[in-house]
């Protein structure tokens, strides 16, 4: 009998605060990881310098992001900021469907409604090595004004408040050493029993001759 596994698709949900580099490390993670696919959340805000429909967000109106709410459209949706972020339940079950792993960039409030759907999923949170670097960048953004700074700065201190929610914590002091951390969970997660199913194929059989032992009188 021969056995094989066949793996199947694992969900991995990262988090972090506002300007804590989690999307930098996503797309970092996404160039180094094989079989890893990058769930495009919809959004209310307006497209910042440089971001691309259908690859960073779907930016849509807040009218249709409200329609698509009444339509139960949404895997878990969230509003952020003054702005509406959701994941269409079509979008991850297809790829989890193919036996693709799938990685969402969600707030704390989004990766705790789907930890809530999906107990197996993968929930890891990016902790910024100190509140003051996580303001410098921020304002290093130069896209928000002073009182939306403020508001952000606020959520982050909540949010890593709640960093124990999450299986995994990792520090992005420096974002090489944190995607290769993530990619060490992301490796581990693959192997767990839970993710694999167990193919078992008969072999054709052998055909195998006894030869009787003599018989010997007794006295």
């Amino acid at each position: 009998m021969t056995i094989a596994l066949r793996r199947k698709g694992a969900l991995f949900v990262i988090s972090a605060p506002s300007g804590g580099g989690k999307s930098a490390a996503i797309r970092a993670l996404l160039e180094r990881e094989k079989g890893i696919r990058y769930s495009v959340s919809v959004t209310s805000r307006k497209a910042r310098s440089g971001e691309r429909e259908g690859q960073d967000y779907c930016f849509v109106s807040t009218e249709e992001f409200q329609r698509m709410i009444e339509r139960k459209e949404f895997y878990e949706w969230a509003k952020v900021h003054g702005n509406f972020y959701g994941t269409r339940k079509t979008t991850v079950e297809a790829l989890l469907a193919q036996g693709d792993d799938v990685a969402m960039d969600l707030d704390v409030q989004g990766a705790c409604a789907v930890k809530g759907s999906r107990p197996e999923s993968v929930t890891i949170f990016l902790l910024p090595p100190s509140m003051e670097i996580l303001e410098k960048r921020l304002r290093g953004r130069v896209t928000d004004d002073e009182e939306v700074i403020q508001l952000r700065l606020r959520n982050a201190a909540d949010e890593v408040a709640q960093c124990r929610l999450f299986d995994y914590l990792v520090l992005n002091d420096d974002l090489g050493r944190a995607v290769e951390e993530i990619g060490a969970i992301v490796e581990a997660e693959r192997h767990r029993s839970l993710r694999q199913e167990l193919l078992l194929e008969n072999e054709p059989a052998v055909e195998t001759r006894i030869t009787p032992l003599p018989r010997h009188s007794s006295h």
